[in-house]
């Protein structure tokens, strides 16, 4: 097939650690053109791509196909939705956007034109993720009545950059929230019920960077937790059920791996067993388990097979709309002080 013609808008974190070495490695994506100020990063590591000026001007360039958003998240709904406007099938960086509304009228404004559009919830691709999900859904814990996920880390000193300054989007919820969120519902689905505690810790910060979040499945327990003052991370994952528990520690590779410039690709790529380690405990029997391979790369996979009308876009965004309708419920838990009922 014709290689899909793919802009990249931003070049900052996101796009430099994930999308952009992401798509170099689909064969059937070629990243064509990048809008951002970063003229001599870009030149350096991708000297075949154009480089604009402005978003915009990618967006307006009939020889793009997709555009893909990695840019601060008060700005994926008008970005992307001007690129839909224009045509073009999207990739929107998480959080899908700031509002519910704003992830509705993306949804419309896709339908309506019959384009793909798809959000990177890239943590669906986490090795210490796919083994959770695996083992719950072949029932090796049986029923699942306790599940808790942490994202802790250690970063006290407050960091120049848009993601710590008080604007729509921003801060340790939006960030690290959204994955987490994301996670449970694929997991569960929507629950019955939010409680939610999101505060701010660090002196001088503008925007949260602690939540401990609640969700309610009946008699089930879902806790999302993450702290920026931890300085001794708990497990990554505990699951409790009627037949055993599950309890893995680390963090997924693929991140640190992608910022140490290695290609994603090759049989060995993501193999995240030398991060996370994985305990299922059954009839008081600890046993260690292999934690499954990362698999980034499937995330772009999946988009080109979905432009090319060869399967659905790898995240359907009316489920990341979910993540960010929990996303307002929990914020109003929060700052009421009271549980919600979902309708």
């Amino acid at each position: 097939m014709t290689p899909i013609r793919t802009g990249l808008i931003g070049y900052g974190a996101a796009g430099t650690t994930f999308h952009a070495p992401l798509i170099a490695v689909e064969p059937r994506l070629r990243l064509t053109r990048i809008a951002s100020s970063r003229r001599d990063d870009i030149a350096r590591a991708f000297p075949d791509a154009i480089i604009d000026a402005s978003p915009q001007a990618l967006i307006e360039n009939a020889d793009i196909d997709l555009v893909v958003i990695a840019t601060p998240n008060e700005t994926h709904f008008p970005l992307a939705l001007a690129a839909l406007q224009a045509g073009k099938h999207v990739v929107v960086d998480k959080p899908f956007a700031v509002t519910v509304d704003e992830a509705q009228a993306l949804i419309a404004a896709a339908q309506e034109r019959e384009l793909k559009l798809s959000v990177f919830h890239n943590r669906r691709w986490d090795g210490d993720f796919l083994t959770v999900a695996d083992l719950i859904r072949r029932g090796v814990v049986g029923s699942v009545n306790y599940f808790e996920s942490h994202f802790d880390r250690h970063r006290p000193a407050i960091k120049e950059g848009w993601r710590e300054h008080a604007k729509p989007g921003s801060g340790v919820f939006f960030d690290l929230g959204a994955h987490t969120i994301d996670q449970a519902l694929q997991l569960f689905g929507l629950p019955e019920a939010v409680t939610a505690d999101i505060a701010i810790q660090r002196e001088q910060a503008e925007v949260d960077d602690y939540f401990h979040v609640v969700l309610r499945y009946g008699q089930r327990r879902v806790v999302l937790h993450a702290s920026t003052l931890a300085s001794a991370p708990g497990p990554r994952f505990t699951v409790h059920g009627s037949l055993g528990s599950l309890v893995v520690t680390g963090l997924d590779g693929q991140e640190a791996a992608l910022k140490a410039g290695k290609t994603p690709s090759g049989s060995h790529w993501g193999n995240s067993t030398y991060t996370s380690t994985a305990t299922l405990t059954r009839a008081d029997v600890a046993e260690i388990i292999d934690v499954a391979a990362g698999a980034y790369p499937s995330f772009y996979r999946s988009m080109a097979a979905a432009i090319a009308d060869m399967g659905p876009v790898p995240v359907d965004p009316r489920e990341a709309l979910d993540v960010i309708r929990i996303i307002e419920i929990a914020k109003i838990s929060a700052r009421d002080g009271r549980t919600i009922t979902l309708l």
